[in-house]
Order: C-alpha cells, then structure tokens, then sequence
C-alpha cells in the first residue's frame, strides 16, 4: 500500500473512518464517532495519514491519524525558567494520536509525533499563541514511545502527562 506523502485534514467523505484500528477501543471510538463532530463544534482538529486510493469510488483507509485543541494551564505547573503571567497560560493539546495496526512497527508513530511537533511550531508561527504542547499519555506502552524522544518533561505529579516548550519545538 502507498501512503500520501503528507497528513491532510479529516473528511469522512474521503477517509473511511471506522476501518481504522490501532487496538485501543478509545482511540478508534474518537476517530470514527467524534474527530469529525469535534472539528464542526471547534473544539479541536484532526490529520490523517490516507493510503493513496486505486478506486475514485472507494474511502481511503487511513494509515495513521493525530487531533491537536487549545488549552491554557496555570502557569506553575509549566516547567520553565520564563519569566510568565500567573494566570493561565496558552499550550496545545496533543488530544490524540494513533497508528493503524496494519502500520505499526514500521516507524509511522515516530513520523505521526513529528508531523504533530512540526505542525504546532507552524501554528505558533501563524499566530496561535502557546507556551508549549502538552499530552495525556494513555498507557505505560504509549509513556515509553514519548520516552524515548528525551524531549518531553513530566508534567503536574501526574506521570502521563507531559510537556515539551515551544523553544523545544521549534528546533525540531
């Protein structure tokens, strides 16, 4: 199967939603029933990863996918020497990120986390403010995959969640 060279935004008119499985209910539940309704409300935005289609008929199946929202969090709890506000501070939730089973293994979560680290860097520079990008790892297995890039920092005493600064991003 050839894959599309870049992630494009999701449209359920063009990516076939519910043939995705990464073997985590939770993570194949929001791609099919709520990525696409979360986009229309505003509250966040997904990107997938689509094997190039043979048949114009046919979705395409959809290799690997990630969703990033807004968020502000309080200034304490971000880990950094920046002088900041005490009122919350702006960051970017990496709100999800999966691999299709059939594509695990082969280095397309390492591409789908760059993607998503590229991609908050070019929205910062567009103008949407954030300090940083942090995520809520939902397993040990996901917690050693963002482990083993040695940029992301416990944040708050919870050990799945984390945090990376954008002058972190931004040399990546």
């Amino acid at each position: 199967m050839t894959l599309q060279q870049t992630f494009v935004a999701l449209d359920s008119s063009e990516h076939h939603l519910k043939a995705f499985d990464c073997g985590q209910a939770e993570m194949n539940d929001y791609l099919s029933r709520y990525a696409e309704k979360n986009q229309k409300l505003g509250l966040s935005a997904t990107w997938v990863l689509p094997v190039v289609k043979t048949n114009q008929s046919l979705k395409a199946k959809i290799a690997c996918y990630y969703s990033l929202a807004s968020a502000t969090v309080a200034r304490s709890q971000i880990p950094t020497d920046k002088k900041l506000p005490g009122y919350p501070v702006p960051v970017i939730l990496l709100a999800r990120l999966a691999v299709d089973k059939g594509f695990q293994k082969q280095g397309f979560g390492e591409k789908t986390l760059v993607s998503t680290l590229r991609h908050s860097v070019i929205l910062t520079n567009k103008g949407l403010p954030a300090q940083g990008l942090i995520l809520d790892v939902i397993d040990e297995k996901a917690l050693s995959f963002y482990q083993q890039f040695d940029i992301f920092k416990p944040f708050t005493n919870d050990p799945l969640r984390l945090f990376v600064g954008m002058n972190v991003l931004k040399k990546i």
